[in-house]
């Protein structure tokens, strides 16, 4: 017991040591920024369906049945180059609160549905159309940076970041009189993806007259790098 008290304790002492050389290493410390500017390459219609029912058999085959329609319309419309995505199905109970009461009243289906295209697509006024005519659905359309897009430019993006830190370090080292500097650590940001701009949201009978104007607003794509150098 007593040869483990005094390794805690040598231990312990080691550390603290050691800390205090870290925090004795002269430092400089900077961050680098890079940022590009980048059209949206890719269009999206976003699209929620809800559907309620005493069984939850019916609520999803009432969803199906609108998925359905959906494809058959862009089909029918012959829209080029889309993918129809399907995702985040869920069923819940249908829960009405009345004068602080609760009462169960069947089940609460729903669906998103996204359609993907280039930005460029000159049939987006067709897809439109073809939500439309495919039942009650309503919709976002957004316009968005491609991850493809952004990940093209990652190492552009770095590089760019890691020569401004360099820089802004040569030029602290310069002004003070630091002979040499180098790098003691880095750490980098989390790639942030650019917000998607949205454009456009219809339902009903606004969609019916609604006629999209296009114009992508361009993008930012930006990477941050922190860097400390040691003298």
């Amino acid at each position: 017991m007593k040869a483990l008290l005094t390794f805690l304790v040598a231990a312990g002492l080691t550390f603290s040591l050691q800390a205090q050389e870290v925090q004795q290493v002269p430092l400089i410390e900077v961050q680098g920024y890079s940022v590009k500017s980048v059209s949206p390459d890719e269009a999206v219609f976003y699209i929620n369906l809800e559907e309620k029912s005493m069984k939850v058999t019916d609520a999803t085959k009432m969803l199906n049945t609108k998925t359905e329609n959906l494809a058959n319309q862009l089909k029918k419309a012959k829209i080029r180059d889309y993918k129809l995505v399907a995702d985040n199905y869920s069923v819940s109970i249908n829960r009405i609160y009345r004068s602080g009461v609760s009462r169960d009243s069947g089940y609460v289906a729903r669906q998103s549905l996204q359609i993907i295209t280039k930005s460029t697509n000159e049939d987006l006024q067709k897809i439109s159309d073809a939500i439309q005519d495919a039942g009650d659905m309503s919709f976002n359309l957004s316009f968005r940076v491609s991850e493809a897009t952004t990940k093209s430019m990652e190492n552009t993006l770095m590089r760019e970041a890691l020569l401004d830190a360099q820089s802004k370090a040569n030029l602290i080292a310069e002004t003070l009189g630091i002979r040499t500097i180098r790098v003691f650590h880095v750490s980098l940001d989390q790639p942030a993806s650019p917000l998607p701009v949205m454009r456009m949201m219809a339902d009903g009978a606004q969609a019916e007259s609604a006629k999209m104007m296009i114009a992508p607003d361009g993008q930012k794509i930006e990477k941050r790098v922190y860097v400390k150098f040691t003298y």
